[in-house]
């Protein structure tokens, strides 16, 4: 993980870039932050198994690549995924609830998913969200912030899970995503909602980068990474676009939460407001 870390209040309380790492089985990749959000990483052979508890976090398990078994509590969902990775299709998802049991049985050699983990004070029940119930916004300007956004938890969460929204990102090469530069880490009713963010990344081909700015507008939070293939990013706070270079693709699997509803008001930066009117897509 980076030396970079963030202060808040005069504390120095998360790392917000994670590099990412070779592994199988389970791997934490972020851990909670102040018990809100955490993330990570299941890799299985054929016929692996990983059995796990909720706690006090409600999961959102997206399947990145492969197919699995997923058994929540008594309830089984037989042979979920289609994808080979996150560039050949819609992600399926399984919710699982808090205070539940899990089990994942990979059934092919390639299996990976991602573990999304939010902090929920109610348990509702398990569901799974189809690659075909997934749905898929075309977002910015025809010039240069083109992206791809499938909502896979989103307005359809609502009165089904507790916290967490859910979705997948893909900007077109020589992009910006995320853009214009957006943030939501201040609560003010019916304009911005405070929620936290986690991004994982997928880069094509894998030996490409792709770049993540965070920045406030006191300049606290000032900064550029060069992301790669597999690297997370946690995103307190502030404004933070994604730019792809030419001829590379960028994924990045996005969660947030917070603790004033799950509604995203995204706030644009004043600087790019105007951009707005330029959106074709």
């Amino acid at each position: 993980m980076s030396l970079l870390k963030l202060l808040i209040r005069g504390e120095i309380i998360m790392d917000l870039h994670y590099k990412g790492q070779a592994y199988t089985g389970y791997r934490e990749v972020i851990p909670a932050n102040e018990g809100l959000m955490s993330f990570g990483l299941l890799k299985l052979k054929n016929q692996e198994d990983y059995t796990g508890e909720s706690g006090r976090f409600e999961i959102a398990l997206v399947i990145l690549s492969g197919k699995a078994t997923v058994n929540v509590d008594e309830q089984e969902y037989k042979d979920l995924g289609e994808r080979k990775d996150v560039f050949s299709g819609r992600a399926a998802t399984v919710y699982i609830p808090r205070d539940s049991k899990y089990q994942v049985k990979a059934k092919s050699e390639n299996f990976e998913a991602a573990l999304c983990f939010v902090q929920a004070e109610e348990k509702y029940p398990s569901f799974v969200v189809k690659p075909e119930e997934v749905v898929v916004n075309q977002r910015g300007g025809e010039t240069n912030w083109q992206r791809e956004v499938h909502d896979i938890i989103v307005d359809n969460g609502e009165g089904k899970v507790g916290r967490i929204v859910v979705g997948e990102t893909y900007s077109a090469p020589g992009n910006w995503s995320s853009f214009p530069s957006h943030k939501h880490d201040t609560y003010v009713p019916g304009m911005e909602t405070e929620l936290m963010e986690i991004y994982h990344y997928r880069v094509s081909p894998d030996s490409g980068f792709g770049i993540q700015v965070l920045y406030t507008e006191d300049r606290e939070l000032n900064e550029a990474y060069l992301i790669r293939d597999t690297d997370s990013v946690f995103i307190p706070k502030g404004y933070h676009p994604v730019v792809a270079p030419p001829s590379i693709k960028v994924y990045y699997l996005w969660f947030l939460a917070g603790n004033m509803g799950r509604k995203m008001l995204p706030n644009d930066d004043p600087n790019f407001k105007e951009l707005r009117k330029l959106e074709t897509l």
